[in-house]
């Protein structure tokens, strides 16, 4: 979508903050010993609290109010009661939501208490990746030059990017024009970040492996390789200038 007005402003600052909150508290919540099923129960909470409505369940059904993916898991990780949560573990939460007709979307991957098996260095690049990249967009900018911002500094710094999940548009739907926003460069992309549109973008950084795959549950995407991917994802305003990030709310970069 595209800001056009206060109050379309106003709505997805309002939805943008539910999220990121809902995110930033079911990461502080998180424990050893856990259920993903006890953490995705307390966020739906949250939402709840907020006014706001779980998107993955609104729009897809999903079996869950929010994707928890551990460890190989890549993405769209059910949240069951048979999964737990155990020290040093690589923990994605991704946060989707409506409220009062406008979308927000975020996530993020950390470690669960200590770092044993040494994944924060993942971590800490698909922070500082997204990062980079979201300082580089503004209105007139090509998609495909933000996708090949990605893709080399991740392969700088030792790692590949997932092709096969994207960023994309969002606000008055989950996923909107543009459908796609790549993590690598698509020579054949030839659309450009509009100002005052509304985008979701998302690193999706890995240790090997390039693409996901379905594990057969319909929803978890792993990697076939044994790879861990980090992902971090804000909801910003593209502006003439740096972005507006509507989730700062969700201290990622913290």
């Amino acid at each position: 979508m595209s800001i056009t007005s206060n109050a379309d402003l106003s709505g997805m600052q309002a939805v943008s903050e539910a999220v990121g909150i809902t995110l930033k508290k079911m990461r502080e919540y998180a424990c050893p010993g856990m259920s993903a099923k006890e953490l995705d129960e307390y966020g739906g909470r949250l939402l709840i609290e907020m006014g706001a409505k779980s998107a993955p369940k609104l729009t897809y059904g999903f079996p869950g109010w929010t994707c928890i993916s551990v460890n190989n898991e890549v993405a769209h990780g059910i949240p069951t009661g048979n999964k737990i949560l155990q020290e040093g573990d690589l923990v994605n939460i991704d946060v989707s939501a409506e409220l009062n007709g406008y979308w927000g979307d975020n996530g993020g991957s950390f470690v669960l208490g200590n770092d044993i098996h040494n994944h924060n260095p993942l971590v800490n690049a698909s922070k500082l990746i997204l990062q980079k990249a979201i300082s580089e967009i503004r209105g007139g900018v090509r998609i495909a030059d933000v996708g090949h911002l990605i893709e080399s500094t991740a392969k700088k710094m030792g790692y590949r990017v997932i092709r096969n999940l994207v960023g994309h548009g969002v606000g008055r739907s989950l996923h909107e024009e543009p459908k796609e926003i790549p993590n690598y460069y698509d020579r054949m992309n030839k659309h450009r970040f509009r100002k005052n549109s509304v985008v979701a973008i998302e690193t999706f950084i890995s240790t090997r492996a390039s693409y996901a795959y379905d594990m057969g549950d319909g929803w978890t995407l792993v990697t076939n390789d044994g790879s861990f991917v980090a992902q971090h994802e804000h909801t910003i305003i593209v502006t003439d200038g740096q972005p507006v990030i509507l989730t700062a709310s969700n201290e990622i970069w913290d």
